[in-house]
């Protein structure tokens, strides 16, 4: 073999390595891109998530203050009974009701 065509094959093996190493190199960042797309899709449903749980847990605190609202009308409505109820002691001191008196 000639000097020449050994030279040309090592510059063709050397442009070969550089092309395929270009390539790999492209082909991770485009591997890297899509991981970090893929990294802010999660990343915004993980958001739109947490809106939703916070709405939900407001929600549920603002159900659970009408509960207790509710409760406490009813205390007060069952009260404002046992104070007409002829048959009902209520302890004014201690604002406790006894159990109704048997006739």
């Amino acid at each position: 073999m000639s000097t020449t065509l050994i030279v040309l094959i090592v510059i063709a093996a050397i442009v070969v390595l550089a092309v395929m190493l270009f390539m790999g190199r492209r082909r991770q960042e485009a591997q890297r891109e899509e991981r970090r797309e893929e990294a802010t899709e999660h990343r915004t449903a993980a958001e739109r998530k947490a809106r939703q749980a916070e709405q939900a847990r407001l929600a549920a605190e603002e159900e659970a203050e009408r509960a207790r609202e509710r409760e406490q009308e009813a205390r007060a409505l069952q009260r404002q009974a046992d104070e007409v109820d002829p048959d009902v002691d209520v302890d004014r001191d201690a604002d406790e009701v006894d159990e109704p008196r048997r006739t």
